[in-house]
């Protein structure tokens, strides 16, 4: 065993060594969100009585929640996957924007629904940083980008 390996760290293919404890719980959280935003995409299409209240409270159009199910299953997945997770991330930070605006041209309670979706945005960006050392080296300023293909995070 190495001693990177022994110190808790991940190198993967010569990237940047991740602690593998970060590595893990930004996968999780990656994952747990991801999930939770696919569940929300996927009951936009099958249009239950709470998420057409919802729409009706907000003011939106009925026949825009199948097109907004679509947007956010294509960012949730351009999320999940590692190549395309910086872009779905910028997306995803887009997307909840809009709710966020929504929810104040309604007035909704500001701590419970509308910075709701602020919360989402912060644990997207927190989960892309733990997970991805690319991200990582892009976060620091004047830190040098590990060579494409280098890491499992951006294959």
């Amino acid at each position: 065993m190495n001693r990177t390996a022994q110190a808790g760290y991940q190198s993967v293919h010569g990237a940047p060594c991740v602690p593998t404890v970060s590595l893990w719980t930004g996968r999780a959280l990656s994952t747990l969100l991801v999930l939770f935003l696919l569940l929300d995409a996927v009951m936009k299409f099958v249009k239950p009585a709470p998420v057409l209240q919802a729409c009706v409270q907000l003011g939106l159009p009925l026949n825009l929640v199948s097109t907004i199910g679509a947007s956010l299953l294509v960012c949730s997945v351009l999320y999940a996957i590692p190549r395309t997770s910086i872009l779905g991330a910028i997306l995803l930070t887009g997307y909840f924007g809009g709710t966020v605006l929504s929810n104040l041209r309604v007035g909704n309670p500001l701590f419970t629904k509308t910075l709701f979706p602020v919360y989402f945005g912060a644990l997207t960006w927190l989960g892309l940083y733990l997970r991805a050392s690319a991200f990582r080296c892009l976060s620091r300023c004047g830190a040098r980008l590990p060579t494409v293909g280098a890491s499992d995070e951006w294959r």
